[in-house]
């Protein structure tokens, strides 16, 4: 089975505490690999709607199980909502935010 173009280009998953490797180019990588999007992914900003180009909720949990796999994160049921896929900008936030938790440190919460 062939590697979908976005591993093929970003090698090997970043790993917890590393939010700054949540590239734009990833993420339009992979709204592009399995958003089924209707518009391209590399004519989008960052904070053009992705469901008003085509992102359905099908395609808004693929593209969750890629960005799982990509940066070795799991999505809590608390992001599992649609402004978290509403644009590039949300989504590169909410990784960002899990990479910068998986990070370690006990803190308060």
């Amino acid at each position: 089975m062939r590697q979908p173009d976005w591993q093929i280009a970003a090698g090997s998953a970043p790993r917890g505490g590393d939010a700054s490797a949540v590239s734009t180019a990833d993420v339009r990588a992979l709204l592009a690999d399995c958003g089924g999007l209707a518009t391209d992914a590399s004519a989008l900003s960052e904070e053009d709607d992705l469901y008003a180009a085509g992102l359905t909720s099908h395609g808004s949990v693929n593209l969750m199980l890629a960005l799982e796999e990509r940066y070795g994160v799991e999505f809590p049921e608390h992001l599992l909502r649609r402004r978290t896929f509403e644009s590039i900008a949300a989504i590169r936030s909410a990784v960002a935010g899990l990479l910068d938790g998986a990070s370690g440190g006990a803190g308060a919460g």
